[in-house]
């Protein structure tokens, strides 16, 4: 009897002996298909993961690879140099360091203790890692974990300098961050470590304005190392390397100046740091922690590495609007100026000659008559405690050297300069109103041709001449062709000087010029304005050779432009002005405002035309005493420092003039005009040539004279002129500052220098 089986499975061939397939829908159907779809999809998206980690790293270092070239123009990641300006001689004047004050050094400019100073504080391993330090990064990320806190930065001296190039110190987002470690890995393929460490400390700041280590080195310890400039970092002591390195993590927390107790702690550490590293042996370590801190008095602020700091601050804006910030401060420029330092040395010391321990401050601006370049310019006596430029940026009442500009305008107007007008008390009626003036002390000369009241500065003729011959239009449009650039006012009293705004001393030297190169106006393609003057001639750097081309445009006639030198010249030699007698051929006018607030003088020889400003620089404060105790005009200080610069000038053009020096080598002598001189009795001017012996004798131009045909013998020395008073006319009347006038009722106005209304 067969056994019955039929409850058990087949075990025939073919037939396997595994649990049958859950029922569709089945509670296990349902746990085991869920659980092999996720381990599919996970080592999917894993691959996934994997490939898209890849392609992001392989894209960032293509796209900082892209980057790099243009990171490397920047100034500061390609070999940056700052740019320099030199004299019209090739000596050193200036380099231009930027708003941050930033100067610009090479790899042997830096003390090798400020270079193991910051490695041992800022990054260990620099000579290592390539870039990135990941030892580094570890144990940072370690000592913040221990620590609850960011103990530690894991960034690597180069990827702080990637930071600052990027200007990236704010809000930096991860993909920023890994960018720049990207860029810091590209980079140390690219340069040497040298070089990044040069970089980094040339774009570091320091705190108290110094950005750069060369920067620093001087703010910080310029005074412990008298002379170091211009390589004050390549002295640095490792107490002084130590402090600073010590400042970048933190400028302000650590700084001597305001934390001194832990600037000290700071530093103190660096140096341990450095001896553990082995930059200092024992002994150098315990001399340096025993050095102390610099005195706060001695901490200066970052000052302009200029000679002539008020013509350079002048000439950087021209600079900048030319050739753009990158190159002008760190493109390694080379621009030769129209300055010479031995004329602004001159200068400086003509103006402390007199002005010395007085009180009121002088701006002076001296310009090449035949070139158009300024060869000394004078702004103010301290450009760190008064960078205001009052040679560009001060404008003054002019007063009576406003003058000139009437004389022109009347001469072209085909009134002879030998025309005699009554110099007396008046009262004027004209387009603007009346105008109603006198001479200052009530001193009048009678009868007076037009150039004898030039020479005495004389108010009441001037005003009629100006006022109701010519007109204030005319006179307005002489001294613009001149080159005066304020807008100029049509006020009655503006013939005399007195405006509504004031004009610089610079405007003024220019338009004088004009006169000097009898009627032509002298500028170049360099010139800091249209038809303006120059600074400089030329600019050499990587790419750039440009020169400049001198213009002269006719502005005034030439027969007018003589005449009015001629009446300029008896000035200098026998009115207000003779305090400015050189000697030899000279002319100009002087100018004195209202309660003796502004004094000028302005004048000219063959070669240079210089102007001189006297005056308090904030506030239009009388001057009544300042001159040994008798009112400051125009024929005083300002007559005398243009007279003290002017032959100051001569002894330098003669020394230039020889043929050889003492140790026999050549002389180059100054450009321009003046390259070589006349003999000593003679002087060539344009082509004609003046008897200096008979310089200091009145030169009456040709139809004309001093009233009567004589000069008064005596003509009064001083020429304030009282500011305008306003006139009914909306359109023209009134005005501040420096003229005669009054309006219809106004009170006359007076005139120190026997001018009517305005001392000469």
């Amino acid at each position: 009897m067969a056994d019955d089986h039929s409850d058990r499975p087949s075990r025939g061939a073919g037939t396997s002996l595994r649990e049958p397939d859950p029922a569709p829908g089945t509670d296990a159907s349902l746990r085991t298909r869920p659980r092999l779809n996720k381990y599919r999809l996970a080592l999917v998206l894993a691959g996934l993961g994997v490939l898209a980690a890849v392609s992001t790293v392989f894209g960032m270092m293509m796209a900082v690879a892209q980057d790099l070239p243009q990171l490397e123009a920047q100034n500061e990641f390609k070999s940056a140099r700052n740019s320099t300006l030199v004299d019209d001689r090739g000596r050193n004047l200036a380099t231009l360091t930027g708003a941050e004050n930033r100067i610009l050094v090479r790899s042997s400019q830096i003390s090798s203790n400020m270079k193991h100073a910051v490695i041992a504080i800022e990054d260990q391993r620099f000579y290592k890692h390539k870039g990135i330090d990941y030892t580094g990064i570890m144990r940072a990320i370690f000592q913040d974990l221990r620590r609850q806190r960011a103990a530690q930065g894991g960034s690597t001296i180069t990827q702080q300098f990637v930071k600052n190039a990027l200007v990236a110190q704010k809000n930096r987002s991860v993909f920023q961050k890994l960018r720049e470690a990207a860029l810091a890995y590209q980079l140390e393929r690219k340069w040497s470590k040298d070089k990044i460490l040069t970089e980094y400390l040339n774009t570091v700041y320091f705190g108290e304005g110094a950005y750069g280590i060369e920067s620093a080195a001087r703010v910080f310890f310029g005074w412990n190392h008298p002379g170091c400039e211009p390589e004050c970092a390549s002295v640095l002591e490792p107490a002084e390397a130590a402090m600073l390195a010590g400042q970048i993590a933190s400028p302000s927390a650590y700084s001597p100046v305001q934390n001194p107790a832990s600037a000290l702690a700071r530093r103190n550490l660096v140096l341990g740091r450095m001896q553990d590293q082995g930059y200092l042996t024992t002994s150098e370590y315990r001399d340096a922690v025993r050095q102390s801190l610099p005195p706060r008095s001695e901490v200066a602020a970052p000052r302009k590495v200029s000679k002539a700091p008020y013509f350079t601050s002048w000439v950087e804006d021209q600079l900048v609007r030319r050739y753009g910030t990158g190159n002008t401060f760190g493109g390694g420029l080379k621009i030769r100026t129209t300055l010479d330092l031995d004329l602004q040395k001159a200068a400086e010391q003509a103006i402390n000659g007199r002005l010395a321990g007085v009180g009121p401050s002088a701006a002076l601006v001296a310009i090449d008559n035949n070139t158009g370049g300024i060869r000394a310019m004078v702004g103010g006596g301290d450009f760190q405690k008064r960078p205001f430029n009052l040679a560009t940026q001060g404008r003054r009442q002019p007063g009576s050297v406003f003058k000139p500009f009437t004389l022109v305008a009347a001469l072209e107007d085909g009134i002879s300069p030998g025309r005699t007008f009554v110099s007396a008390p008046k009262r004027l009626q004209g387009p603007r109103g009346d105008f109603a003036v006198q001479n200052y002390e009530d001193r009048y000369s009678g009868a007076i041709s037009l150039a004898g009241a030039t020479t005495v500065s004389d108010n009441s003729v001037y005003a009629e001449v100006g006022y109701k011959l010519v007109g204030t239009s005319k006179v307005a449009k002489a001294a613009r062709a001149m080159g005066v650039r304020t807008p100029i006012s049509r006020n009655p009293a503006m013939v005399l000087g007195g405006l509504k705004s004031g004009v610089t001393p610079l405007e003024m030297a220019q338009s004088y010029e004009t006169l000097a190169e009898r009627g032509k106006r002298v500028s170049g393609s360099f010139a800091a304005y249209k038809d303006g003057p120059v600074g400089f001639t030329k600019v050499e750097g990587p790419g750039i050779d440009d020169k400049n081309d001198a213009k002269r445009k006719r502005v005034v006639p030439e027969g007018t432009a003589e005449q009015t030198v001629q009446i300029l010249q008896s000035v200098v030699t026998s009115g207000t002005g003779r305090a400015a007698s050189i000697g030899e051929f000279a002319a100009g006018k002087t100018g004195t405002t209202e309660n003796y607030q502004d004094a000028w003088f302005v004048g000219f020889n063959d070669q240079l035309t210089v102007a001189v400003w006297v005056g308090y620089p904030d506030s239009a404060q009388p001057m009544q005493t300042e001159y040994r105790g008798e009112p400051v005009a125009g024929g005083t200080y300002p007559a005398e420092i243009w007279h003290d610069f002017m032959l100051s000038y001569r002894k330098i053009a003669d020394s230039r003039a020889k043929p050889a020096d003492d140790t026999g080598q050549e002389t180059a002598p100054l450009p321009g005009p003046v390259q070589t001189l006349p003999p000593a009795d003679t002087q060539q001017s344009n082509g004609k040539t003046r008897d200096r012996k008979k310089a200091d004798q009145p030169k009456t131009p040709s139809g004309g004279g001093t009233g009567g045909g004589q000069t008064p013998a005596e003509p009064a020395p001083t020429e304030p002129t009282p500011a305008p008073t306003p006139t009914p006319d909306p359109t023209g009347g009134g005005g501040t500052g420096g003229g005669t006038g009054g309006g219809t009722g106004a009170p006359p106005a007076g005139n120190a220098d026997g001018t009517t209304g305005a001392p000469p």
